[in-house]
């Protein structure tokens, strides 16, 4: 490595072995193994009525559109094979009806600041459907100015069209699926798409005005190399996206069906496997990308690495972000709110989802209402996350997570003065590692979760 350029912080065999271990990856706290089904139709609807009482208040707002034409090998995301558009109607009009039973409870409360639509596959939709649900949501929510409205597409099923009509309507942010460009890997996932087709939807959007636009890649998946990783990173940083994502993927074939018919010989562990994110971290971060969170990278341009320069960077259900809403609304199979002090979530099942709105209930089948003391543990853990720093000068107790802590900076993971916790560059490679020890609820949950590295 030339003077000068980023070198990812050495971890040895060891260090790796002790800490690549089962661990969320903290997307919410309470993570989802703690939910219960206490949580149900009547707590939401409560939940709801708690946040009308500020009506001023910007909410987010995500809708699941759960259908793919087709099963991909590394999915772990809900969605329904289908290729029916006339399904995909009949979801629509139960969405909006759900949309409607969560309004009553609302009231005044319709600002949103940001709106995500995730899947499945978004552009499963055809340009009539993607206009009839923008216009479900446009009429029982009002916009703010300067609203973050994103979209998840697949560049191979995703048209010119839908992209002209996505700008038209509003949308500004798009998330591309790219997982990996080598067609050995990409054969072995089901997942075929080709440099040209994801160039050719980048360039489009950029040059409609969206910007923030995201590439998702997954390291660790089956017949992935180091030689055939660093050309995929090679052509991503050719098309230069705002922001990158670099998920390391997560073997739960227990859990996922699918990922059974992956060819287990293929796919990287361990070592291997932490090679090709440092590979990874080196392109982007010597390509002038900056660090975002614990596997995001973004320009220095990119609103995301200007709010976290500031340690204010946030995140929800949707990802990263700087809107200010801190509470969500969502709509569709598995959807997730969190709002009035509970997470709420919607069935898995589509006919279970469907069936309960069609009878006139809302949906919620499980969640948990959060403590004051998960309220707070959630505060920390996000900070650590998204700004890997925290300060708790203000915050009493604690003794047992900062011994835990005084063993983790002998580590080299972090720095600690005082009260404030701040994370090295080793220890952003396992922050997942470091936000454990403020999690209340994890010790009976661990192996359920993916491993860290």
């Amino acid at each position: 490595m030339v003077r000068g350029m980023a070198t990812f912080p050495p971890v040895s065999p060891e260090l790796l072995q002790r800490y690549d271990v089962p661990a969320p990856r903290y997307t919410s706290y309470p993570t989802a193994p703690s939910w219960n089904t206490e949580i149900g139709p009547a707590e939401y609807a409560a939940a709801l009525k708690r946040a009308a009482t500020r009506p001023d208040a910007p909410l987010s707002l995500y809708v699941h559109i759960p259908f793919c034409s087709e099963r991909c090998g590394f999915c772990a995301c809900n969605v329904v094979i289908t290729r029916s558009r006339e399904k995909a109607d009949k979801y629509l009009g139960i969405v909006a009806r759900e949309m409607d039973a969560v309004q009553e409870h609302l009231g005044a409360r319709k600002t949103v600041s940001q709106i995500h639509w995730g899947g499945g596959t978004p552009t499963f939709l055809d340009e009539r459907q993607i206009e009839t649900l923008w216009n479900a949501i446009t009429r029982r929510f009002t916009l703010a100015p300067g609203a973050e409205v994103a979209i998840e597409v697949d560049p191979v099923v995703t048209t010119r069209g839908q992209i002209d009509l996505l700008r038209k309507l509003g949308f500004n942010r798009m998330s591309l699926g790219v997982q990996d460009l080598d067609p050995t890997v990409q054969q072995a996932i089901d997942r075929v798409q080709s440099v040209e087709e994801t160039r050719a939807t980048l360039e489009h959007a950029r040059a409609l005005g969206f910007s923030g636009i995201n590439f998702d890649l997954i390291y660790g998946l089956p017949f992935q190399t180091r030689e055939t990783w660093a050309r995929t990173l090679a052509q991503v940083l050719e098309m230069r996206p705002d922001r990158l994502a670099v998920y390391s993927f997560a073997h739960v074939p227990d859990v996922r069906p699918n990922q059974r018919r992956l060819p287990i010989n293929g796919i990287p562990q361990g070592a291997e496997k932490l090679a090709l994110f440092r590979m990874a971290w080196e392109a982007f971060m010597n390509a002038g990308y900056q660090q975002i969170g614990m596997d995001h990278f973004a320009a220095p341009t990119d609103e995301l690495a200007q709010a976290q320069s500031r340690r204010a960077l946030g995140r929800n259900f949707q990802g990263y972000t700087v809107q200010s809403a801190n509470e969500v609304v969502a709509f569709g199979t598995s959807a997730i709110s969190d709002i009035g002090g509970i997470y709420a979530q919607n069935p898995h099942s589509l006919p279970h989802y469907q069936d309960a709105v069609a009878a006139g209930n809302l949906a919620v089948d499980r969640g948990i209402r959060l403590s004051e003391d998960d309220v707070l543990r959630r505060g920390i853990i996000s900070q650590l996350m998204c700004n890997f720093y925290v300060d708790l000068s203000a915050v009493p107790g604690l003794d047992a997570e900062f011994a835990r802590l005084a063993d983790l900076e002998k580590e080299g993971f972090l720095t600690l003065r005082g009260r404030t916790i701040e994370l090295t560059p080793l220890g952003r490679i396992f922050v997942r590692n470091v936000a454990t020890v403020f999690d209340a609820h994890l010790p009976q949950q661990a192996p359920r979760f993916s491993r860290a590295v």
